[in-house]
């Protein structure tokens, strides 16, 4: 396991990071089981952990809980806040009123007194960023937490953000959290340069694109729409659809190359993104132990120039073939009102 510091916070994490949003009632239900996932991770060298607080409502964060009790010193800490978590009003979003209480809520069901690295699940355009940071800057001194960062923001979201802290004299992001694989390199352009500039540190999830980057859909071969994500989605799995046509011939051509280098795709597909020298760690989200076994097995994986130029002419920089999941959208695109002109502007000019 190779390891890196996160952005500037003298953080030393794995290159690998465990993600848990499969552990609980939307993956894996049984609890033992994900805290003997948890613990072979540790044991092979992983000592960076993701959750949220909204994942299966707040069962992931207590198999994490239960998991660390013990080895909780040696585990660099990270969860989220911003998503609805239960019924009733002001449960969600970035404001002080939530995030204080958010933040108390995921020490009770992590089991810890901190959390390394609090991040900010999406943007929130309801509150200022000025009173996010500020709650945060607060939670930092208050020693709940010791940084914070953001997750699935766009770049000019991240410059507001550096641009508030400077000029108000608060504490800033210190990483960012994007989607990025080698389907969807749209962060290319902009989100990790800015990362970049600012110093930031950036654990990326989805390195296996949905799934589509498991081998387990290929050309040509039908797909089992009885199970997994094809269950949940099978639009996305159609292969007369043109956007999923042109992931199934990358993936044809990227399975040549793994076998080539004499790697399994989903390893070469989880190397990519740390050859980035924008990004720190790779968020791995497996489900089951023998999935966990095969992510690590490509732990050692060093992606050599010639390997890189196959990936660049397979699937060009900065391109996204596909919308990754879960990103986030601006919601301006879904207020018709916050796009137009009112009929009477549109008549009067």
């Amino acid at each position: 396991m190779r390891y890196r510091i996160l952005g500037g916070t003298g953080i030393e994490v794995s290159t690998y990071c465990l993600g848990t949003m499969m552990f609980g009632a939307v993956g894996n239900t049984d609890h033992d089981d994900c805290v003997r996932i948890i613990h072979t991770a540790l044991d092979q060298g992983v000592n960076f952990v993701d959750t949220a607080d909204m994942y299966s409502a707040g069962e992931s964060e207590e198999i994490v809980g239960k998991a660390l009790r013990g080895r909780r010193e040696d585990v660099v800490l990270a969860t989220k806040v911003h998503f609805q978590m239960g019924k009733g009003r002001n449960r969600s979003g970035n404001s002080r009123r939530w995030i204080v209480q958010a933040v108390e809520e995921s020490l009770k069901r992590l089991q810890t007194d901190w959390i390394d690295l609090y991040q900010v699940h999406r943007p929130d355009h309801s509150t200022d960023i000025e009173e996010t940071l500020a709650v945060l800057g607060d939670l930092v001194r208050e020693g709940e937490i010791r940084a914070f960062g953001c997750s699935t923001f766009p770049a000019e979201e991240i410059v507001e953000a550096h641009y508030v802290a400077e000029g108000r004299g608060l504490s800033r992001f210190r990483t960012e959290q994007p989607p990025y694989s080698i389907l969807a390199r749209g962060i290319e352009s902009s989100v990790l340069p800015v990362c970049r500039r600012y110093g930031m540190g950036v654990l990326t999830w989805s390195p296996l694109a949905s799934g589509f980057l498991t081998g387990r859909y290929l050309q040509g071969r039908p797909v089992d729409l009885s199970t997994g994500r094809a269950k949940l989605t099978p639009a996305r799995f159609d292969p007369a659809i043109p956007e999923n046509a042109a992931k199934l011939a990358a993936v044809e051509q990227l399975t040549e190359l793994a076998a080539t280098i004499g790697y399994t795709l989903p390893e070469l597909a989880i190397a990519f993104p740390v050859a980035h020298p924008a990004v720190t760690s790779v968020i791995i989200g497996p489900r089951t132990g023998e999935q966990l076994e095969h992510l690590l097995k490509g732990a050692s994986l060093v992606l050599d120039d010639t390997a890189l130029d196959r990936i660049d002419e397979i699937v060009p920089p900065g391109i996204d073939l596909y919308q990754p999941d879960g990103a986030w959208r601006p919601p301006v695109l879904d207020d018709a009102p916050g796009r137009r002109r009112s009929q009477a502007d549109r008549a009067a000019a």
